[in-house]
Protein backbone atom coordinates (compact mmCIF):
# COMPACT_ATOMS: atom_id res chain seq x y z
CA UNK A 1 0.00 0.00 0.00
CA UNK A 2 1.24 4.00 -0.78
CA UNK A 3 -0.25 7.00 0.07
CA UNK A 4 1.20 8.85 -3.27
CA UNK A 5 0.22 7.49 -6.86
CA UNK A 6 3.57 8.76 -8.49
CA UNK A 7 3.72 9.28 -12.38
CA UNK A 8 6.82 7.28 -12.43
CA UNK A 9 5.93 4.11 -10.32
CA UNK A 10 6.56 0.83 -12.10
CA UNK A 11 3.87 -1.21 -10.02
CA UNK A 12 1.23 1.00 -12.57
CA UNK A 13 -0.28 1.12 -9.80
CA UNK A 14 -1.48 -2.35 -9.19
CA UNK A 15 -1.31 -2.38 -5.73
CA UNK A 16 -3.70 -0.52 -2.95
CA UNK A 17 -3.57 2.84 -1.67
CA UNK A 18 -4.43 4.54 1.27
CA UNK A 19 -3.48 7.04 4.36
CA UNK A 20 -3.45 4.46 6.91
CA UNK A 21 -2.84 0.76 7.03
CA UNK A 22 -6.00 -0.96 7.14
CA UNK A 23 -5.48 -4.58 5.78
CA UNK A 24 -4.70 -7.68 7.56
CA UNK A 25 -1.27 -7.64 9.75
CA UNK A 26 1.11 -10.96 8.46
CA UNK A 27 3.94 -11.89 11.07
CA UNK A 28 7.01 -9.98 10.52
CA UNK A 29 9.45 -13.01 11.10
CA UNK A 30 6.91 -15.00 8.71
CA UNK A 31 7.47 -12.53 5.92
CA UNK A 32 11.36 -12.28 5.99
CA UNK A 33 11.43 -16.38 6.10
CA UNK A 34 9.25 -16.31 3.24
CA UNK A 35 11.13 -14.18 1.59
CA UNK A 36 14.62 -15.23 1.67
CA UNK A 37 12.90 -18.71 0.50
CA UNK A 38 11.60 -17.09 -2.37
CA UNK A 39 14.61 -15.52 -3.36
CA UNK A 40 16.49 -18.39 -2.93
CA UNK A 41 14.46 -20.38 -5.42
CA UNK A 42 14.22 -17.18 -7.87
CA UNK A 43 18.08 -17.46 -7.60
CA UNK A 44 17.73 -21.18 -8.82
CA UNK A 45 16.05 -20.60 -11.68
CA UNK A 46 18.59 -18.09 -13.45
CA UNK A 47 20.80 -20.84 -13.00
CA UNK A 48 22.12 -21.00 -17.06
CA UNK A 49 21.38 -17.66 -18.17
CA UNK A 50 24.18 -15.89 -20.78
CA UNK A 51 26.02 -14.01 -18.57
CA UNK A 52 25.43 -15.24 -15.28
CA UNK A 53 28.59 -15.71 -13.11
CA UNK A 54 28.36 -18.80 -10.56
CA UNK A 55 30.93 -17.89 -8.48
CA UNK A 56 27.91 -14.49 -7.98
CA UNK A 57 25.13 -16.96 -8.50
CA UNK A 58 26.59 -19.54 -5.45
CA UNK A 59 27.14 -16.22 -3.84
CA UNK A 60 23.45 -14.83 -4.19
CA UNK A 61 21.48 -17.71 -2.55
CA UNK A 62 22.90 -16.33 0.81
CA UNK A 63 21.02 -13.20 1.35
CA UNK A 64 22.98 -10.16 2.95
CA UNK A 65 20.87 -6.98 2.04
CA UNK A 66 17.16 -5.98 1.87
CA UNK A 67 15.51 -3.10 0.42
CA UNK A 68 12.36 -2.47 1.64
CA UNK A 69 10.92 -0.31 -1.56
CA UNK A 70 9.47 -0.40 -4.82
CA UNK A 71 6.06 -2.18 -3.95
CA UNK A 72 4.33 0.27 -1.73
CA UNK A 73 5.29 2.26 0.93
CA UNK A 74 7.20 -0.05 4.04
CA UNK A 75 6.81 2.47 6.64
CA UNK A 76 2.83 1.71 6.90
CA UNK A 77 3.55 -1.74 7.97
CA UNK A 78 2.20 -1.66 11.66
CA UNK A 79 5.22 -3.83 12.97
CA UNK A 80 7.87 -2.51 10.59
CA UNK A 81 10.27 -2.35 13.63
CA UNK A 82 10.05 -5.45 14.91
CA UNK A 83 10.54 -6.87 10.63
CA UNK A 84 13.72 -4.76 10.51
CA UNK A 85 14.81 -6.20 13.76
CA UNK A 86 14.52 -10.12 12.41
CA UNK A 87 16.49 -8.69 9.38
CA UNK A 88 19.39 -7.53 11.45
CA UNK A 89 18.89 -10.51 13.63
CA UNK A 90 19.83 -12.79 10.59
CA UNK A 91 22.45 -10.19 9.66
CA UNK A 92 21.15 -8.90 6.74
CA UNK A 93 21.63 -4.94 5.98
CA UNK A 94 18.45 -2.81 5.84
CA UNK A 95 17.65 0.07 2.90
CA UNK A 96 14.15 1.55 3.82
CA UNK A 97 12.78 3.82 1.04
CA UNK A 98 9.97 6.13 2.26
CA UNK A 99 8.04 8.65 0.45
CA UNK A 100 7.90 10.96 3.41
CA UNK A 101 4.45 10.97 4.00
CA UNK A 102 4.43 10.04 7.44
CA UNK A 103 6.78 11.59 9.80
CA UNK A 104 5.99 10.05 12.93
CA UNK A 105 6.60 6.63 11.81
CA UNK A 106 10.15 7.93 10.57
CA UNK A 107 10.45 9.16 14.22
CA UNK A 108 9.70 5.70 15.51
CA UNK A 109 12.22 3.79 13.68
CA UNK A 110 14.82 1.35 15.58
CA UNK A 111 18.62 2.34 13.61
CA UNK A 112 18.65 0.61 10.22
CA UNK A 113 21.68 0.85 7.76
CA UNK A 114 20.30 3.30 5.41
CA UNK A 115 17.59 5.44 5.59
CA UNK A 116 16.14 7.53 2.27
CA UNK A 117 13.14 9.65 1.78
CA UNK A 118 12.33 10.28 -1.69
CA UNK A 119 12.54 13.78 -2.63
CA UNK A 120 10.41 14.35 -5.87
CA UNK A 121 9.67 18.12 -6.28
CA UNK A 122 10.39 20.87 -4.93
CA UNK A 123 7.72 22.83 -5.15
CA UNK A 124 3.80 22.03 -3.78
CA UNK A 125 2.59 22.61 -7.09
CA UNK A 126 5.10 20.33 -8.35
CA UNK A 127 4.82 17.74 -5.84
CA UNK A 128 0.90 17.27 -6.38
CA UNK A 129 1.41 16.96 -10.32
CA UNK A 130 4.55 14.38 -9.57
CA UNK A 131 3.70 12.35 -6.71
CA UNK A 132 -0.13 12.89 -6.98
CA UNK A 133 -0.46 12.24 -3.17
CA UNK A 134 -3.70 11.32 -1.05
CA UNK A 135 -2.76 13.89 1.85
CA UNK A 136 -3.77 16.82 1.61
CA UNK A 137 -0.80 18.48 3.11
CA UNK A 138 1.39 16.38 1.57
CA UNK A 139 3.99 19.24 1.34
CA UNK A 140 4.11 19.80 5.30
CA UNK A 141 4.25 16.15 5.62
CA UNK A 142 7.33 15.87 3.06
CA UNK A 143 8.99 18.96 5.14
CA UNK A 144 8.66 17.56 8.72
CA UNK A 145 9.81 13.94 7.31
CA UNK A 146 12.75 15.65 5.99
CA UNK A 147 13.26 17.41 9.56
CA UNK A 148 12.95 14.15 11.37
CA UNK A 149 16.39 12.66 9.38
CA UNK A 150 18.53 15.31 11.15
CA UNK A 151 17.42 13.32 14.11
CA UNK A 152 18.47 9.91 13.53
CA UNK A 153 21.61 8.98 13.86
CA UNK A 154 22.49 6.63 11.00
CA UNK A 155 22.88 6.93 7.56
CA UNK A 156 20.61 9.07 5.98
CA UNK A 157 19.89 10.02 2.08
CA UNK A 158 17.69 12.37 0.25
CA UNK A 159 16.81 10.63 -3.32
CA UNK A 160 15.75 12.74 -6.38
CA UNK A 161 14.28 11.21 -8.80
CA UNK A 162 14.52 13.26 -11.77
CA UNK A 163 11.74 13.27 -15.10
CA UNK A 164 12.68 15.51 -17.51
CA UNK A 165 10.23 18.21 -18.20
CA UNK A 166 8.10 17.23 -14.80
CA UNK A 167 10.56 18.13 -11.78
CA UNK A 168 14.19 19.15 -13.28
CA UNK A 169 13.45 22.59 -12.69
CA UNK A 170 13.64 24.98 -9.83
CA UNK A 171 17.02 23.54 -8.48
CA UNK A 172 17.05 26.53 -6.36
CA UNK A 173 13.75 24.75 -4.55
CA UNK A 174 15.74 21.12 -3.73
CA UNK A 175 18.51 22.75 -2.40
CA UNK A 176 16.39 24.27 0.90
CA UNK A 177 14.62 21.24 1.06
CA UNK A 178 17.66 19.46 1.52
CA UNK A 179 18.72 22.03 4.36
CA UNK A 180 15.76 21.03 6.25
CA UNK A 181 17.01 17.40 6.51
CA UNK A 182 20.64 17.85 6.44
CA UNK A 183 21.10 14.26 5.09
CA UNK A 184 24.17 12.35 4.98
CA UNK A 185 24.01 11.81 1.42
CA UNK A 186 21.81 13.05 -1.48
CA UNK A 187 21.02 10.56 -4.44
CA UNK A 188 20.33 11.75 -7.65
CA UNK A 189 19.21 9.83 -10.39
CA UNK A 190 17.29 9.76 -13.83
CA UNK A 191 13.88 7.98 -13.84
CA UNK A 192 13.58 5.15 -15.42
CA UNK A 193 10.91 4.52 -18.14
CA UNK A 194 8.93 1.56 -17.16
CA UNK A 195 6.64 1.32 -20.40
CA UNK A 196 3.60 2.69 -20.90
CA UNK A 197 0.52 2.26 -18.63
CA UNK A 198 -3.08 4.25 -18.27
CA UNK A 199 -2.00 5.31 -15.09
CA UNK A 200 1.39 7.30 -16.16
CA UNK A 201 2.34 9.86 -18.81
CA UNK A 202 5.94 8.94 -19.37
CA UNK A 203 7.78 8.61 -22.27
CA UNK A 204 11.10 7.36 -23.12
CA UNK A 205 12.15 11.08 -23.25
CA UNK A 206 11.18 11.73 -19.42
CA UNK A 207 14.38 9.82 -18.76
CA UNK A 208 17.48 11.88 -18.53
CA UNK A 209 21.06 10.81 -19.74
CA UNK A 210 24.08 10.23 -17.26
CA UNK A 211 25.75 13.79 -18.59
CA UNK A 212 22.43 15.69 -17.60
CA UNK A 213 22.13 14.10 -14.43
CA UNK A 214 25.60 14.64 -13.63
CA UNK A 215 24.95 18.93 -14.72
CA UNK A 216 21.88 18.31 -12.16
CA UNK A 217 23.85 17.52 -9.53
CA UNK A 218 26.35 20.06 -9.80
CA UNK A 219 24.03 22.63 -10.15
CA UNK A 220 22.37 21.19 -6.92
CA UNK A 221 25.67 20.94 -5.21
CA UNK A 222 26.12 25.55 -6.44
CA UNK A 223 22.62 25.87 -4.84
CA UNK A 224 23.66 24.20 -1.79
CA UNK A 225 27.06 26.28 -1.54
CA UNK A 226 25.37 29.35 -1.86
CA UNK A 227 22.98 28.48 1.22
CA UNK A 228 25.95 27.49 3.17
CA UNK A 229 27.34 31.20 2.60
CA UNK A 230 24.60 32.57 3.90
CA UNK A 231 26.11 31.34 7.40
CA UNK A 232 23.05 31.85 10.51
CA UNK A 233 22.55 29.77 13.69
CA UNK A 234 21.58 26.40 11.21
CA UNK A 235 24.29 26.40 8.94
CA UNK A 236 23.92 23.55 6.03
CA UNK A 237 26.58 21.18 6.20
CA UNK A 238 29.24 20.81 3.40
CA UNK A 239 28.90 18.91 0.50
CA UNK A 240 30.23 17.36 -2.72
CA UNK A 241 30.21 15.41 -5.31
CA UNK A 242 31.40 12.01 -4.27
CA UNK A 243 30.43 8.78 -5.94
CA UNK A 244 28.66 8.35 -9.54
CA UNK A 245 27.30 4.89 -11.83
CA UNK A 246 27.04 6.12 -15.21
CA UNK A 247 25.00 2.83 -15.57
CA UNK A 248 22.15 3.90 -12.99
CA UNK A 249 22.37 7.04 -14.21
CA UNK A 250 23.13 8.36 -10.88
CA UNK A 251 25.62 11.06 -8.78
CA UNK A 252 25.70 10.94 -5.39
CA UNK A 253 26.46 13.66 -3.25
CA UNK A 254 27.82 13.09 0.52
CA UNK A 255 28.49 15.19 3.49
CA UNK A 256 32.05 16.46 3.99
CA UNK A 257 32.26 16.79 7.66
CA UNK A 258 30.76 12.62 7.92
CA UNK A 259 32.72 10.87 4.90
CA UNK A 260 35.44 12.70 3.66
CA UNK A 261 39.05 12.17 5.29
CA UNK A 262 43.01 13.78 4.22
CA UNK A 263 44.02 11.40 1.26
CA UNK A 264 47.30 9.60 3.02
CA UNK A 265 48.96 9.49 -0.31
CA UNK A 266 48.30 13.89 -0.47
CA UNK A 267 46.86 15.53 2.51
CA UNK A 268 45.36 18.21 0.29
CA UNK A 269 43.30 15.78 -1.32
CA UNK A 270 39.92 14.31 0.16
CA UNK A 271 39.40 10.63 0.40
CA UNK A 272 35.90 9.18 0.65
CA UNK A 273 34.53 6.65 2.81
CA UNK A 274 31.07 6.40 1.47
CA UNK A 275 31.10 2.40 1.57
CA UNK A 276 29.44 0.48 4.14
CA UNK A 277 30.98 -1.68 6.37
CA UNK A 278 28.23 -4.26 7.04
CA UNK A 279 29.74 -6.71 9.96
CA UNK A 280 30.16 -3.20 11.70
CA UNK A 281 26.80 -2.27 11.27
CA UNK A 282 25.20 -5.61 12.70
CA UNK A 283 28.06 -5.31 15.73
CA UNK A 284 26.28 -1.88 16.77
CA UNK A 285 22.81 -2.35 15.76
CA UNK A 286 22.92 -5.77 17.85
CA UNK A 287 24.41 -3.77 20.73
CA UNK A 288 21.63 -1.13 20.53
CA UNK A 289 18.61 -3.38 20.54
CA UNK A 290 20.09 -5.48 23.54
CA UNK A 291 20.52 -1.79 25.34
CA UNK A 292 18.81 0.69 23.46
CA UNK A 293 20.46 3.63 25.64
CA UNK A 294 23.71 2.36 23.43
CA UNK A 295 23.56 5.21 20.29
CA UNK A 296 25.86 4.76 16.97
CA UNK A 297 26.21 7.34 14.46
CA UNK A 298 27.34 7.45 10.50
CA UNK A 299 31.19 7.54 10.85
CA UNK A 300 30.98 4.37 13.16
CA UNK A 301 30.40 2.09 10.05
CA UNK A 302 32.32 3.56 7.00
CA UNK A 303 34.49 2.75 4.62
CA UNK A 304 36.94 3.41 1.55
CA UNK A 305 35.36 4.00 -1.37
CA UNK A 306 36.57 1.86 -4.01
CA UNK A 307 38.88 4.22 -6.55
CA UNK A 308 36.40 3.24 -9.66
CA UNK A 309 33.33 4.59 -7.67
CA UNK A 310 34.59 8.44 -7.13
CA UNK A 311 33.33 10.67 -8.98
CA UNK A 312 35.09 11.73 -11.95
CA UNK A 313 36.84 8.70 -12.37
CA UNK A 314 37.38 6.87 -16.09
CA UNK A 315 35.55 3.83 -14.83
CA UNK A 316 32.21 5.89 -14.34
CA UNK A 317 30.71 3.97 -11.27
CA UNK A 318 31.84 0.41 -13.29
CA UNK A 319 33.66 -1.86 -11.33
CA UNK A 320 36.47 -3.27 -13.29
CA UNK A 321 36.67 -6.39 -12.82
CA UNK A 322 33.13 -6.86 -13.89
CA UNK A 323 32.59 -7.50 -17.47
CA UNK A 324 29.54 -5.94 -19.52
CA UNK A 325 27.08 -8.79 -21.13
CA UNK A 326 25.14 -7.48 -23.45
CA UNK A 327 22.28 -9.21 -25.04
CA UNK A 328 21.86 -9.56 -29.21
CA UNK A 329 25.18 -8.41 -29.71
CA UNK A 330 24.08 -4.39 -29.29
CA UNK A 331 26.86 -2.10 -28.74
CA UNK A 332 27.08 1.97 -28.89
CA UNK A 333 27.39 3.32 -32.23
CA UNK A 334 29.88 6.42 -30.75
CA UNK A 335 31.24 6.11 -27.37
CA UNK A 336 32.40 9.53 -26.37
CA UNK A 337 30.92 12.78 -26.74
CA UNK A 338 32.29 16.89 -26.52
CA UNK A 339 30.29 19.43 -24.52
CA UNK A 340 27.89 19.91 -27.34
CA UNK A 341 26.68 16.21 -27.78
CA UNK A 342 28.68 15.85 -30.95
CA UNK A 343 30.49 12.39 -31.23
CA UNK A 344 34.11 11.91 -30.48
CA UNK A 345 35.08 8.39 -30.34
CA UNK A 346 33.32 5.36 -32.52
CA UNK A 347 31.96 2.22 -31.20
CA UNK A 348 35.33 0.89 -30.62
CA UNK A 349 36.44 4.03 -28.02
CA UNK A 350 38.70 4.69 -31.18
CA UNK A 351 38.86 8.57 -32.27
CA UNK A 352 36.96 9.46 -35.32
CA UNK A 353 37.92 11.11 -37.91
CA UNK A 354 37.97 15.23 -38.34
CA UNK A 355 35.65 14.79 -41.26
CA UNK A 356 33.50 12.97 -39.64
CA UNK A 357 33.16 14.62 -36.67
CA UNK A 358 32.65 17.69 -39.19
CA UNK A 359 29.54 15.52 -41.01
CA UNK A 360 28.06 14.98 -37.64
CA UNK A 361 27.96 18.59 -36.64
CA UNK A 362 26.64 19.80 -39.69
CA UNK A 363 23.61 16.94 -38.91
CA UNK A 364 23.36 18.61 -35.82
CA UNK A 365 23.47 22.01 -36.39
CA UNK A 366 20.76 21.47 -39.28
CA UNK A 367 18.40 19.75 -36.87
CA UNK A 368 18.70 23.08 -34.44
CA UNK A 369 17.85 25.47 -36.87
CA UNK A 370 14.75 23.18 -37.65
CA UNK A 371 13.77 23.01 -33.86
CA UNK A 372 15.86 25.29 -32.20
CA UNK A 373 18.65 25.46 -29.83
CA UNK A 374 17.64 24.19 -26.54
CA UNK A 375 15.18 22.00 -25.48
CA UNK A 376 11.59 21.74 -26.21
CA UNK A 377 8.67 20.33 -24.07
CA UNK A 378 5.27 19.62 -26.04
CA UNK A 379 2.56 18.58 -23.64
CA UNK A 380 0.31 15.88 -25.54
CA UNK A 381 -3.38 15.44 -25.43
CA UNK A 382 -3.63 13.65 -21.40
CA UNK A 383 -0.84 15.29 -20.29
CA UNK A 384 2.12 13.59 -21.84
CA UNK A 385 5.22 15.83 -21.89
CA UNK A 386 7.69 15.20 -25.04
CA UNK A 387 11.08 16.64 -25.00
CA UNK A 388 13.02 16.70 -27.72
CA UNK A 389 16.50 18.53 -27.60
CA UNK A 390 19.06 18.31 -30.61
CA UNK A 391 21.95 17.64 -28.34
CA UNK A 392 20.83 14.51 -27.85
CA UNK A 393 20.26 12.97 -31.24
CA UNK A 394 23.57 10.75 -31.48
CA UNK A 395 23.04 9.40 -28.44
CA UNK A 396 20.96 6.38 -27.67
CA UNK A 397 22.26 4.99 -31.37
CA UNK A 398 23.80 1.08 -31.43
CA UNK A 399 25.04 -0.74 -33.93
CA UNK A 400 25.22 -4.67 -34.37
CA UNK A 401 28.20 -6.68 -33.84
Amino acid sequence: ACANKCVFCWRHHKNPVGREWRWKTDDPIAIVSEAVATHVDMIKETRGIPGIRMDRWQEAHHVKHCALSLVGEPIMYPRINELLGELHRRDISTFLVTNGQHPKAIEDLIPITQLYVSVDASTPESLEAIDRPLFNDAWDRLKSSLSCLRRKGQRTVARLTVVKGWNSDEIGGYARLLALGQCSLVEVKGVTFCGKSDASNLNMTNTPWHHEVVEFSRILLEELNALRAEGGDDVVPEYDLSCEHKHSCSVLLARVDQFAVPDPADPSKRKWRTWIDYPKFQELAARHAADPAFKFGVEDYVADTPAWAVFGADEEGFDPTDSRHRKKKKHPKYQKFDEEGIPTHDTFSDPLPEDEISRLRNLMEEKKRQMGDGTTVTELQGGEKVIDDASLMFRGLVEIR
